[in-house]
C-alpha cells in the first residue's frame, strides 16, 4: 500500500476538490487531489456569479482564463411548445440590461469555459503545493485510523477524504447513501459551435417544468434544459425541448455545428435538507456530491467553492472534530437558501408565474433591478420576499409568498 502524498485525500478536481485543495495546501497541509478528466468540458452554462468570482479573486487575480461579461438578459415566458416563438411585442418576453460597460466581472454574470476554469484552480492548488494524481478512483474505504484510496494501479491512504466527485460520486456511494431519481435533475442540450453574443435568454418550460436557457461562451452558446429526473420521459425527448428551441430561436443552422450533452445535477426536495448527508468518520462530501445545488436553478459553482473553503477551514482549525465542525458550518450558512429555492420550485416554472414574471419584468424597473441581483447573486432568498413587497408587484409578490409560506422565506 502506498502512502497518499498528503493527510487528505480529494476524489475530484473541479472548483469544490481544486479550491478545497488551494486552501488546504495554503494552510500548510499535505493533499492529494485524485482525478483522471479534469480539465475537461463539463456540460453546463457555465456562468459565475459575482459572489463565486469573489471567492477566488485573492487567488486567482483577474481571473487568467477566457470570458465573456453577460449584458443583457431576455426572460421568455412559458409557450404551448419550444418551437413556438416569444415575441416581446406580445408581453411573451422581454429583455434589459445586466450590467454597465466597463462593469467588473464581480458585479454581475460572467461565462467561461469549465474547462479553462477547472485547470486555473487545479494549477493554483498545484502552485500551493497540492499533489495530483491522474488516475481513475476504483473505490474506497475507511478504516479506525484513516482511508484508503485504491486506483487503476496503486491504493492509497489518507487521515481525510473529501468527496468532490459530483452527483454520481463514488465516495457518496461507498460511504454514504446515493441520489434517488428525484433527487436529480437531468441537464441536457448542446454547444452551439461558430456563434456567441453577450446575451443570456432564459425560457420558461412548464413540460417538463423546468427552464431553458442560452449562455454566451467566447466562442460559442451553451445552450440546454433542465428539469426534475423524475419528471423527465427520457434524455432523448428532453434534448429535443432544446433543439425545437435553437431551431425556434434561430441560433444554430444546421444543427450539424451542435455538440451534444446531458448531465445529472442534484436538487433537493425541502425536507432533504432536514438531515443532509455531508459527511461521516473521516470523510466529507463537498458541492454536488452533497447535494449543495441550488434546487430552482440548478446553479452549484458558488456552492462548491464555498463548501470546499468550509470543509479546508474546519480541517485547517485542527480540532477534534472537523466533519462536526464542517457539517454545522453548512447546516448554518448554505441549507437555509437551499431549503427556500426547493419549497419555490413547485410554483416557480408554471405557465401562470411566468407570465407574471415577464409582465413584472417590462413593467417594473425595480423588479428589474431585483433580476440583476439575483443573476449576479448579490439577492438571496432570505429577503426576497421583503424586497418583492417593496415594489408593490402585489401578484408576483404573493405568488412568492404563496410557494414559500411554509419555509418563512
Amino acid at each position: 500500500m502506498s502512502a497518499c502524498h498528503g493527510d487528505v485525500a480529494i476524489v475530484g478536481a473541479g472548483p469544490a476538490g481544486a479550491w478545497a485543495a488551494v486552501n488546504l495546501a495554503r494552510a500548510g497541509a499535505r493533499v492529494t487531489l485524485f482525478d483522471h478528466s479534469h480539465p475537461r468540458e463539463k456540460p453546463c452554462g457555465g456562468g459565475l456569479t459575482g459572489r463565486a468570482v469573489a471567492l477566488i479573486a485573492s487567488e486567482l487575480g483577474a481571473l487568467p482564463f477566457p470570458l465573456v461579461t453577460a449584458r443583457d438578459a431576455r426572460f421568455e415566458r412559458a409557450m404551448r411548445s419550444a418551437s413556438t416563438p416569444a415575441e416581446e411585442r406580445d408581453g411573451d418576453a422581454v429583455a434589459f440590461r445586466l450590467v454597465d460597460r466597463g462593469a467588473s466581472p464581480d458585479s454581475s454574470l460572467i461565462v467561461t469555459s469549465r474547462a479553462a476554469f477547472d485547470r486555473a484552480l487545479v494549477d493554483a492548488a498545484m502552485a500551493r503545493g497540492a499533489g495530483l494524481i491522474t488516475e481513475r478512483v476504483m473505490d474506497v474505504a475507511h478504516t479506525r485510523d484513516g482511508v484508503t484510496i485504491r486506483t487503476q494501479t496503486s491504493t492509497y491512504r489518507a487521515a481525510l477524504l473529501l468527496g468532490a466527485d459530483g452527483a454520481n460520486s463514488l465516495v457518496r456511494r461507498r460511504l454514504g447513501v446515493p441520489f434517488v431519481r428525484a433527487q436529480l435533475s437531468v441537464g441536457t442540450g448542446y454547444f452551439v459551435r461558430g456563434t456567441s453574443s453577450r446575451d443570456i435568454v432564459i425560457r420558461w418550460v412548464t413540460d417538463p417544468p423546468g427552464y431553458l436557457w442560452s449562455f454566451p461562451r467566447a466562442d460559442h452558446l451553451a445552450v440546454g434544459v433542465c428539469a426534475q429526473g423524475d419528471s423527465v420521459a427520457g434524455v432523448n425527448a428532453l434534448q429535443r425541448v432544446a433543439s425545437d428551441w435553437i431551431a425556434a430561436a434561430r441560433l444554430a443552422d444546421p444543427m450539424s455545428r451542435c455538440e451534444a450533452y446531458s448531465w445529472p445535477i442534484p436538487s433537493l426536495r425541502a425536507g432533504d435538507f432536514e438531515d443532509l448527508l455531508v459527511g461521516g468518520p473521516r470523510w466529507m462530501l463537498l458541492g454536488d456530491a452533497a447535494g449543495l445545488v441550488d434546487p430552482l436553478t440548478r446553479e452549484g459553482i458558488f456552492y462548491a467553492l464555498l463548501s470546499g473553503e468550509m470543509a479546508a477551514q474546519s480541517i485547517a482549525r485542527g480540532g477534534d472534530d472537523p466533519i462536526r465542525s464542517y457539517r454545522a458550518q453548512v447546516n448554518d450558512t448554505i441549507v437555509p437558501e437551499l431549503r427556500r429555492a426547493a419549497a419555490l420550485k413547485a410554483g416557480f416554472f408554471g405557465a401562470r408565474f411566468s407570465r407574471l414574471m415577464v409582465r413584472a419584468l417590462a413593467e417594473s424597473a425595480a423588479i428589474r433591478a431585483i433580476m440583476v441581483d439575483l443573476v449576479g447573486g448579490r439577492q438571496p432568498y432570505i429577503g426576497l420576499r421583503r424586497r418583492l413587497l417593496k415594489t408593490r408587484e402585489f401578484g408576483l409578490a404573493l405568488a412568492y409568498i404563496a410557494n414559500s409560506a411554509t419555509t418563512g422565506a
